[in-house]
């Protein structure tokens, strides 16, 4: 008993957990004064912290002036309650990198590249000083050439006075406020994420990823500033997030090819395998948006319990390139959408589906088993399904799907167009069109169960048409519905089917027109 006695310290001193080192950037010579650019002082300190294998670098409480930093592996980088770590005004504090197509740029504030085992805690704010880097008194508008396709030419968007809802024109700026590239292991937890002057947090190539419980709130008049960006991910959860963005809240998107960024060396997996929950997001342009131009595939993406208000554009799904977003599944969602002036990309639609090209050269992917179960939309466009011959949409299925169709305010200005941009062909940039609450082509495989549209009866545009119009498809169910034909035109049938076959429609044949569909069934 006493030679266990004797040993019991010795053998308590060995398993005793580690204590994390800390590393305050006070004593490497920051200064908490919001005018002394301390760089080279938290530099410091993240050098010294992995220097010695790993551990804590402390922003404490003040407001600390910083231009571009590094982290590193094994490091927490943690901002104390009341520390704000301030972008620095001057762009030259910022780090200078060329790309051809673009020449000189920045990087933003904070740059992580191949860590491991890093993250970004606290309860601090990382704020990007954009209110320095824009001109607040203009607005960027969209060229007359593509206005000359929209139900309004000259007049699409126009604002009488003022700069209406932006987007602000930019100075030179830095571009992303705090990016992760081709790194492991990554959090970020709890901190505030403000004012950024381009995207706002961004992963790429970065495998383990957890971002929970940030508000990320930048600027709603501010362009590019987006949200949270994946591009060439895996392994991702995001939830209990606040993030409201002058452009895209969330994307998820996996650049494959004609776009390099120095420090971005492969930019070429798949991204897949995606958590995403508990969220509030706003935006000017996507709440969420999946895939676009330079397209790798996406795949197994989960999105649940989501509100996304005071947006032009609720969730949008776009492939406009090679590979394929496939297995995205949706529930539990709240969608508000609006039209705005400006240049904005996005018309006011809850839930924009379309494959189209946006390259040339490629073969294009595919758009296939996407599904939206307990829906909620009110908004002052339809939902959009686009698929063209070259991509044609398959298996997209609405189960409880409840769309409240609003009167615009700015209807007169923006309100009968399609907004497809990003794609080849001016005419098909932004273009006229009628509007049904909800309008799909080129799709197989398409149901609609238990599907609720309403219309506010104060809407009178006369483009607003059928509930449901619905072309060149195969394999369509529709059933269990309630809805009308808009209040504008009430002679309309309530639902329009056209240049499909194989479908089984729960209606009577008096509410439904049909032209060149074969094997029709009525089954009610």
């Amino acid at each position: 008993m006493k030679k266990l006695l004797i040993c019991l310290p010795f053998l308590l001193a060995i398993f005793k957990p580690a204590i994390s080192q800390e590393f305050n950037i006070k004593n490497f010579g920051a200064v908490p004064d919001g005018k002394t650019v301390s760089t080279k002082a938290i530099q410091k300190a993240i050098d010294a912290c992995n220097a010695a294998g790993g551990g804590t670098v402390l922003i404490p409480a003040g407001e600390f002036l910083s231009g571009t930093i590094n982290l590193k592996s094994n490091i927490n980088f943690h901002l104390e309650n009341g520390s704000i770590l301030k972008g620095s005004p001057n762009l030259k504090d910022y780090f200078e990198y060329t790309m051809p197509e673009y020449g000189v740029n920045h990087y933003g504030m904070i740059y992580t590249s191949g860590a491991e085992n890093v993250s970004i805690t606290g309860m601090g704010t990382i704020d990007g000083n954009s209110a320095v880097f824009f001109d607040w008194d203009k607005a960027k508008v969209i060229d007359d050439k593509t206005k000359s396709y929209t139900r309004q030419k000259e007049n699409y968007r126009k604002v009488e006075s003022g700069i209406g809802d932006g987007p602000v024109v930019p100075k030179d700026r830095p571009r992303q406020m705090v990016v992760f590239t081709e790194c492991k292991n990554v959090q970020v937890r709890d901190v505030s994420l403000i004012n950024s002057p381009f995207w706002t947090l961004h992963f790429a190539d970065c495998d383990a990823i957890l971002v929970n419980g940030i508000k990320l709130w930048s600027n709603l008049l501010v362009p590019n500033a987006d949200g949270v960006d994946f591009t060439s991910c895996n392994n991702v959860r995001v939830s209990d997030c606040d993030i409201r963005a002058g452009d895209d809240a969330l994307v998820i998107s996996g650049y494959n090819h004609h776009f390099e960024i120095p420090g971005f060396k492969h930019l070429r997996h798949i991204s897949e395998n995606f958590t995403i929950t508990n969220c509030n997001l706003q935006s000017a342009s996507s709440g969420i948006r999946i895939g676009f131009l330079d397209q790798n595939s996406v795949r197994n993406i989960q999105v649940s319990n989501i509100n996304i208000t005071n947006s032009t554009r609720g969730i949008g799904i776009f492939l406009r390139d090679e590979g394929s977003l496939e297995n995205i599944n949706f529930s539990n969602i709240y969608i508000e959408t609006r039209l705005r002036t400006g240049d904005w990309w996005g018309n006011g639609e809850p839930i924009h589906i379309s494959a189209i090209r946006g390259n040339e050269g490629v073969k294009l992917g595919t758009i296939r088993n996407i599904t939206f179960d307990n829906v909620s939309c009110k908004s002052e466009n339809g939902i959009l399904i686009y698929g063209t011959d070259e991509s044609i949409i398959k298996d997209v299925s609405f189960n409880r799907l409840n769309l409240q169709m609003t009167a615009g305010k700015l209807n007169n200005v923006a309100g009968g167009n399609i907004d497809l941009r990003g794609v080849n062909g001016e005419q098909n940039q932004i273009f006229k069109s009628d509007i049904s609450a909800i309008y799909a082509q080129q799709v197989n495989g398409i149901q609609l169960d238990n599907v609720n549209v309403s219309w506010d009866k104060s809407i009178k545009e006369s483009y607003f048409t059928n509930a449901f119009t619905i072309k060149n498809f195969e394999d369509l169910q529709l059933k269990n519905f309630k809805g009308t034909s808009s209040p504008s035109n009430p002679s309309l049938k309530i639902i329009s089917l056209k240049g499909g076959e194989n479908a089984e429609v729960e209606a009577l044949k008096n509410q439904v027109e049909t032209q060149n569909v074969k094997e029709l069934k009525f089954i009610k």
